[in-house]
């Protein structure tokens, strides 16, 4: 990676129905320590969330987690991180996510994942952040949000090139290959 050297995951704090949102989840990590990318994360210690996090650690990479002190409160926190942020809300979350990453990833998840996704996208839109991101679609997880996303486009409410900025991949090394190619655009004042 020459354009990404910490990448923003996305994920849920559940492991799903499926083993092979883990085993995704475990290719993810060893993706990103093979290619020397940290981990920043949303700092909890469940579901994909978790896995991530301890898979990068024993994999001796670094871990950067942003969490909410309610969700301290709770004892749902990491400890094992590198470092962890704790922050007043999930809006400073979101925020310290963004400035910690050069781009983000997001594998399964509920509503959380989502948020971040399209805050992300959003913050992109407006000019915030330059940075890419990119859907790891394990198992056609994420096909329903394609299709919407297609579908918003035909029906007037995105341009192509706001569409085509939602990268999609299969498997994790393809996702970094393309979040690196865009992060090297961006770096370049070319729109991804």
């Amino acid at each position: 990676m020459t354009s990404i050297h910490r990448l923003a995951v996305y994920c849920g704090s559940a492991l799903g129905s499926t083993p092979n949102f883990a085993d995704a989840t475990r290719a993810a990590a060893e993706a990103m320590t093979a290619a020397g990318v940290d981990l920043v994360y949303g700092g909890g210690r469940l579901g994909l969330m978790g896995l991530i996090a301890d898979s990068v650690l024993e994999l001796g990479g670094k871990v950067y987690g942003v969490i909410p002190e309610a969700l301290v409160d709770l004892e749902v926190a990491h400890t094992g991180c590198t470092e962890l942020y704790r922050v007043a809300n999930m809006h400073e979350r979101k925020a310290k996510m963004t400035d910690l990453a050069d781009a983000f990833l997001a594998l399964p998840g509920g509503i959380g994942t989502l948020d971040e996704l399209f805050e992300a996208w959003s913050w992109n839109a407006l000019g915030y952040h330059a940075k890419p991101f990119c859907l790891l679609n394990v198992d056609g997880f994420w096909d329903g949000l394609i299709e919407f996303c297609d579908h918003a486009r035909a029906s007037g409410f995105m341009s192509d090139q706001r569409r085509a900025q939602l990268l999609v991949a299969k498997a994790p090394d393809e996702a970094l290959k393309l979040l690196d190619e865009a992060a090297a655009a961006a770096t370049q004042g070319m729109i991804w």
